[in-house]
């Protein structure tokens, strides 16, 4: 399954030291104040006081640097662990200076949105893991600091887009729907879609009888589904990344998973081999070019390339079920 490698390696934010955590708020403000920074020299030209405002949320960034990296000479003295956000399980990802480039406005805002609603819950989170006083209070102060920034954002988009503003409680749940549904949902779609082509059609042209094809794609499509939920509910609670509910991700990845499986199986409780893996196969193209469209759509994948990755891959996968249940 496409999701069981997900996350390896990293480790739990729970058995993060306080060390560690003062550790990675250090060297995740640095990485904020450098996208801060970049997005400044990107808007510059054409919204120069947009940028002063981002050059403005570095330098706090910077602040809050200096005021952990203090906090962590009283207590650890001068050696900084090296770990950073992505060593740790379930946080917001930042995208990497390529994706960010000729990026509007409008996204620029809603990715500062992100990153300080991700900062937030982290300091939050950390602030309770915190035995030390003084330490649990900084964090607690980060904290508030960072919805702040958020303030600020919304802001930002409000004064120069007003026509196309909406209200900061529609976008939050449109972005949590993303997160808790879409996201988990396509995993799971792409999984029970893809990865169940090949045993079924193989079954199909091995065995030639519609029943029993039918009874392998069935189990094929509930087992993938099991293991899709239970993966998604498990590696990520939710709380540092915002996605949400893990119960409602893994449900809808494991129903997601399901459906996408069953679409290209039900066709085989007609008796008729050959019309069941026409009408199989008709549905296959659909679930895959629709798969291609929701990429395009919420995750903001081009769609040539979703076609590549989903239409040109499944049709591989199932030529080859094709092939091996031929042979």
């Amino acid at each position: 399954m496409f999701s069981l490698m997900r996350n390896g390696g990293k480790r739990p934010f729970d058995s993060l030291s306080e060390q560690e955590i003062l550790a990675l708020a250090i060297s995740s403000e640095e990485d904020d104040a450098r996208i801060y920074l970049a997005y400044a020299d990107q808007l510059r030209a054409d919204f120069p006081q947009s940028a002063r405002v981002f050059e403005d949320m570095a330098e706090v960034e910077h602040t809050h640097r200096n005021l952990l990296i203090e906090r962590h000479r009283e207590r650890f003295g001068e050696r900084i662990p090296l770990i950073r956000r992505e060593h740790v399980r379930g946080f917001y990802e930042r995208k990497p200076d390529w994706l960010r480039k000729n990026l509007t406005l409008d996204q620029i805002r809603d990715e500062a949105m992100r990153m300080e609603e991700g900062a937030y819950r982290f300091y939050h989170e950390a602030a309770q893991r915190t035995s030390d006083a003084a330490t649990r209070k900084l964090l607690g102060d980060l904290a508030m600091a960072e919805q702040g920034h958020e303030q600020i954002a919304t802001m930002l988009g409000e004064k120069h887009l007003p026509e196309e503003a909406v209200t900061a409680e529609d976008e939050t749940k449109k972005r949590q729907f993303v997160l808790t549904y879409v996201q988990p949902g396509l995993a799971g779609l792409m999984d029970g879609s893809v990865s169940t082509l090949a045993p079924i059609f193989a079954a199909a042209f091995a065995t030639g009888d519609t029943w029993s094809t039918f009874l392998i794609g069935l189990s094929a499509s509930v087992g993938a589904g099991i293991s899709m939920g239970f993966t998604e509910a498990a590696h990520d609670d939710g709380k540092l990344s915002g996605r949400g509910s893990p119960l409602k991700r893994g449900l809808a990845s494991g129903i997601m998973t399901t459906v996408g499986g069953l679409g290209h199986a039900l066709p085989y409780l007609i008796p008729h081999f050959w019309t069941a893996t026409i009408t199989a196969i008709v549905i296959v193209f659909f679930e895959l070019w629709a798969i291609a469209f929701i990429q395009n759509r919420y995750m903001e994948t081009p769609f040539w390339r979703a076609a590549m990755q989903v239409v040109l891959g499944g049709s591989l996968v199932l030529a080859a079920g094709v092939l091996i249940g031929q042979g």
